[in-house]
């Protein structure tokens, strides 16, 4: 079976040549991942696309065009990058312009995977949640705080959709690999190698020697699976594609999918030329289905502001100079606003050029150049109040003394003015955890329609 993957994430765009050659190698399912958490809390927080509706339609119309001409499944999962079911809707809205505008007619289904916070919060005092490794514990009230939850479905849903004669799939979240092991595994291809292959494709050219946003073509059989990159200025390499398998994953070895746990650690990679790798000996252990939640709250209103240092002097004192400003705020934002820091407000300092990455475990800590870059970042709960907060911030701290200076100095520079940025609401993940005792269709729904029929 040969599966096209056109691009690492949907709406990235790719490349006119490599799609018109993996469409003349005729593969037998097209599949896209939308969405991931990689862009942190805001997108399923806030509802919102990291890709713009233009970049989503310059996709989604080529990719259609070219199931059409192939008579095979299209396949996008995570919809709109979150997958909560508004996005699934824009998707769909998508879908329908586009088949008018080109003259299209498919079988379309929508899963739709968006969980109402009063069901998981049953659902936990049930004791049917569990934590996620690295989770911290969470209690009734911080599911209901959630603004979206999500339920990440595995290949199940998809497969009922295939087997509806569904001919365009939108998903909602789903595990990147679940949407190209899919068809696969309805045909009844060895689940190692399917989950294997799945992993690799899933992010499309990044596997390659030309890591951009393009595709990927892998063909599956009995015993392995073999990907190429869909230009032939790029290469998939033993190496590239043994060293993928790092990629988002804490463990190189064991993957772990709702369904079950993909081993690589017998897997064999042997290039078959200068372009393609073959893959052998992977291995799928069936488990319990789990269900992972991802779910994301409000968190207050942002108003951050950026600035420089170059004064040696401050440089020399870095640490004693920001707990010394502190202080004063903790202080002074409390006769300001009646608000107690790092209780109602926070205020958040980092120097860009000393452990601002890393933090603590940064192994170089407290190397300085001769110049860092300074970040405030306020968080309150209104934007009026946290651009208040920064306003003052900024100003005192700008003028921050040390014992070293005689008179009245300024010792950050800004580069804007004024250099407040209101952020918005800003959001953080409430859930890293999965539903148990679950059937793997439990929480979706899924709705067919004919389109341009």
């Amino acid at each position: 079976m040969r599966i096209y993957c056109p691009t690492g994430a949907f709406g990235l765009g790719f490349l006119d040549s490599s799609h018109e050659r993996a469409i003349a190698m005729k593969p037998d399912v097209i599949a896209c991942d939308g969405g991931s958490t990689d862009s942190g809390p805001f997108y399923l927080g806030a509802g919102q696309p990291k890709m713009s509706r233009e970049a989503l339609v310059r996709d989604l119309g080529r990719l259609l065009l070219a199931r059409d001409a192939l008579r095979v499944p299209l396949i996008i999962g995570s919809c709109g990058t979150s997958g909560i079911d508004a996005m699934v809707d824009m998707m769909r809205d998508l879908t329908v312009e586009l088949a008018a505008t080109h003259g299209l007619s498919f079988r379309l289904a929508t899963i739709r995977g968006e969980q109402e916070p009063a069901d998981i919060a049953a659902r936990f005092d049930r004791g049917g949640i569990r934590a996620l490794p690295g989770a911290p514990e969470i209690t009734r009230d911080d599911i209901l705080a959630c603004e979206h939850i999500v339920g990440m479905m595995g290949v199940e849903p998809i497969q009922a959709a295939i087997e509806g004669g569904a001919d365009v799939i939108l998903a909602g979240r789903a595990t990147d690999t679940a949407l190209f092991a899919a068809m696969p595994l309805l045909r009844g291809l060895p689940p190692g190698p399917v989950w294997h292959c799945a992993k690799t494709i899933e992010c499309g050219a990044i596997c390659s020697t030309r890591p951009v946003g393009d595709g990927v073509i892998a063909d599956i059989d009995e015993t392995g699976f073999e990907v190429e990159p869909a230009s032939l200025d790029a290469a998939c390499t033993p190496l590239g594609i043994a060293a993928h398998t790092l990629y988002e994953n804490a463990d190189p070895v064991f993957i772990h999918e709702p369904g079950g746990t993909l081993n690589t650690g017998e897997a064999v990679y042997t290039a078959l030329d200068q372009r393609r790798t073959r893959v052998e000996g992977s291995l799928f252990e069936h488990t319990p289905c789990t269900i992972k939640l991802e779910g994301s709250a409000r968190g207050g209103y942002q108003t951050v502001a950026i600035g420089g240092v170059r004064d040696p002097l401050i440089l020399g004192q870095l640490q004693d100079w920001t707990d010394g400003m502190m202080a004063f705020f903790d202080t002074r934002v409390k006769e300001l606003t009646g608000l107690t820091l790092g209780k109602d407000v926070r205020i958040d300092i980092s120097f860009y050029g000393r452990d601002a990455i890393m933090g603590r475990t940064e192994p170089l800590a407290n190397e300085v150049g001769h110049e860092v870059g300074m970040l405030f970042v306020i968080t309150a709960p209104t934007q009026k109040l946290a651009n208040t907060v920064c306003r003052f911030v900024t100003h005192m701290g700008s003028h921050w003394s040390i014992p070293e200076w005689d008179g009245f100095i300024s010792g950050i520079a800004f580069p804007f003015s004024p250099p407040e940025i209101d952020r918005g609401p800003v959001y953080h993940f409430r859930l890293h955890h999965v539903v148990t005792g679950i059937g793997p269709d439990e929480l979706f729904r899924t709705r067919f329609e004919e389109v341009g029929r």
